[in-house]
């Protein structure tokens, strides 16, 4: 979505970053982080609305995604926890509710791992923390990924964001990069996680169900939905097939619930 005029635009300088995000609504502050290869539009554009009528939103777009540029170096889950956490420092916010989707919800999890004093609680929407909690396959895909491969609706929104043919292909490169040097995180450093934590997966997605009983049972204190659908489509992520979909409202009114 391009910016509009009652858009709140902000960027702020963090570590080295030209850091885009916006502002949405008041209340206790709610950081949502978006998945690889998408921006906050694209991600969380179908229920942003229903969050900031009671919290304030601070929506970020990461390295590389969307306003955001490059810094010139790989991404990695804990630079961008690291961002977040100085850009949280500079407006003055102590402690937020955080939200990521997908690859945004390993960033919420290192968020949590290196800063555990700015968590309040947690939403991983999802979230992968091991190689194996992908479906099978999943990642021999980046081996051969072109730009070609990344769903339309995606490559869209980036250029509705900026309209830089060439920063979608960095951001592109950059995500195949990071995905294919994924690693583990570790049980112990999952079982340190302190946060009430919700975690959301779809029952038909590319993150196995049995991954987020996993991780549901080894953070400490972890409640678990699983809600009909694929890979973000009970948020109304913009690849979702249906967007007349009535679960993305439920799940909006789910989330505030487990933040009150």
């Amino acid at each position: 979505m391009k910016d509009q005029e009652n858009t709140p635009v902000n960027y702020a300088t963090v570590n080295g970053l030209k850091m885009y995000y916006e502002i949405h609504g008041t209340g206790n502050p709610l950081v949502l982080l978006h998945g690889g290869g998408s921006t906050l539009q694209s991600t969380y554009g179908h229920i942003l609305p229903e969050l900031a009528k009671y919290h304030k939103v601070i929506a970020v777009e990461l390295q590389a995604h969307g306003h955001t540029a490059d810094r010139g170096r790989p991404l990695s889950f804990e630079q961008d926890a690291d961002d977040v956490a100085e850009l949280l420092k500079q407006l003055h916010i102590e402690k937020a509710d955080i939200m990521g989707f997908s690859n945004g919800g390993t960033t919420t999890l290192q968020i949590a791992i290196r800063h555990p004093e700015i968590v309040n609680k947690l939403i991983l929407a999802s979230a992968n923390y091991k190689l194996d909690g992908m479906q099978p396959d999943f990642f021999d895909g980046f081996k051969h990924a072109t730009l070609e491969n990344m769903p339309k609706p995606l490559q869209d929104a980036y250029l509705d964001a900026n309209p830089d043919p060439k920063g979608l292909q960095i951001m592109f490169d950059r995500d195949v990069e990071r995905m294919s040097a994924f690693k583990d995180i570790s049980d112990d450093d999952i079982k340190a996680i302190q946060a009430h934590t919700l975690i959301i997966n779809g029952d038909a997605e590319v993150v196995r169900v049995e991954h987020a009983l996993e991780l549901s049972h080894t953070l400490p204190h972890a409640k678990l939905a699983i809600i009909p659908g694929g890979h973000g489509d009970y948020i109304g992520e913009i690849c979702s097939p249906n967007i007349q979909s009535k679960i993305p409202d439920l799940v909006a009114a789910m989330i505030e619930e487990f933040l009150k």
